[in-house]
């Protein structure tokens, strides 16, 4: 199987955590979504011989398109490759806009016979939503400058699970200031609403963001690694006892809710980027598209690929796979490693992470290696430990 994530690359204001590639400034929007579907053709020969099964929108916030680009791209996606017959389509949104569009669904979906902004999703494919909530608390929202509030979230929430089962929200932990108490409530009211997948991250201090200048400033507390972790275990602890698989270091899901799109990437599948900044991946080769709007619509209606690419070793693989079978459910399995890699590189990482599995940090079970409950928190720098460097 493979997937294509689709970049939508505007926001209407800018989240203080956040290093993605996104404007606020739409006045390029016309000519963006063109360029996506001319892209979308373009590439059609890399995706000849397989099946799409995922169709992924991701931003920035793709939830300030309206209905009709939406189905506009979904179209394009169908005309140009070869897609399954009951694929995930997910849409990225921010409770905000979810819930203007709500109010006037016509207008977002020009299309009158929808009711509601939900209903138009569902028309035109889209089975899958991922909402940006990232937290239930005023005053964790306006730390990371989010655009809607406490009562925003909810309404949305209220509203999206009248018409879809399929949801998965997204939570931040970590914050400064946000006490466990506070973490837990927040975890216990997303769970109010009968949700089946939460992803759940700690909050990063990036380079070059608003929230590195305020915390460099003394402004806002820097993030409490400590904290983070406790907050992490209060996470992975309640979502386990209501029935959650803990499938991701950053995914809960419920049995049958697994994100299909973000598991085929922690697999190691082929995907397909469409958009500026986004990277696409075949098995052998890495690529990614240029981070300038501007530039990017100028060379697709040229005709030309804005990507740079990269040819993956033997040796990049192997540390790609240890890094995202860490992270998961399934973990790194011996025999793919010798069967990939070669036998070598198996006695490297058993060698390695001998360390690991003395201090009760790493084990093996059925001839995969994974993390124990104790080194889930660390596991990426665990697995940065594994890798070879040649």
């Amino acid at each position: 199987m493979s997937g294509i994530y689709i970049h939508i690359p505007f926001c209407k204001q800018a989240c203080h955590y956040c290093d993605f590639h996104f404007s606020t400034s739409l006045k390029k929007r016309d000519e963006l979504v063109k360029a996506l579907a001319k892209e979308l053709e373009m590439r059609k020969s890399e995706f000849q011989n397989t099946t799409v099964e995922t169709i992924y929108f991701g931003g920035g916030t793709p939830s300030l398109l309206s209905v009709k680009e939406l189905e506009f791209l979904i179209q394009q996606v169908y005309s140009h490759y070869n897609v399954s017959e009951a694929p995930e389509i997910t849409l990225e949104a921010n409770p905000d806009d979810l819930i203007e569009a709500q109010r006037s669904p016509q207008a977002h979906a020009n299309d009158h016979s929808s009711k509601s902004v939900f209903q138009a999703y569902r028309r035109i494919g889209i089975n899958r939503l991922s909402i940006g909530i990232q937290s239930f608390f005023e005053e964790d929202l306006k730390l990371m400058n989010r655009a809607h509030n406490t009562k925003d979230a909810k309404t949305c929430l209220e509203e999206a699970t009248r018409y879809f089962d399929n949801i998965s929200i997204d939570l931040i932990y970590g914050i400064p200031g946000s006490s466990n108490a506070q973490w837990l409530e927040n975890v216990n009211l997303a769970l109010s609403y009968k949700i089946p997948h939460i992803s759940s991250y700690a909050l990063t201090v990036e380079p070059k963001t608003a929230l590195k200048t305020f915390i460099d400033k003394g402004i806002i507390s820097n993030v409490d690694d400590a904290s983070a972790e406790a907050q992490f275990q209060i996470l992975v602890n309640t979502l386990k006892a209501h029935g959650f698989i803990h499938y991701e270091l950053s995914n809960f899901g419920r049995e049958g809710f697994f994100s299909r799109n973000n598991s085929a990437y922690w697999q190691g599948k082929s995907y397909l980027g469409i958009g500026p900044s986004a990277h696409s991946f075949n098995g052998n080769e890495r690529s990614w598209n240029i981070r300038n709007n501007s530039k990017y619509i100028a060379a697709i209606e040229a005709g030309k690929f804005p990507k740079e690419t990269e040819v993956l070793s033997i040796t990049d693989k192997y540390n790609e796979y240890v890094m995202t079978g860490l992270r998961t459910i399934w973990g790194v399995y011996m025999p793919h490693v010798v069967s990939r890699y070669g036998e070598d590189y198996k006695s490297y990482l058993l060698e390695q992470a001998d360390t690991y599995i003395q201090q009760q940090l790493l084990y093996i079970e059925n001839e995969r290696l994974m993390v124990t409950k104790k080194g889930q928190f660390l596991s990426d720098g665990i697995a940065a430990s594994l890798f070879r460097l040649n």
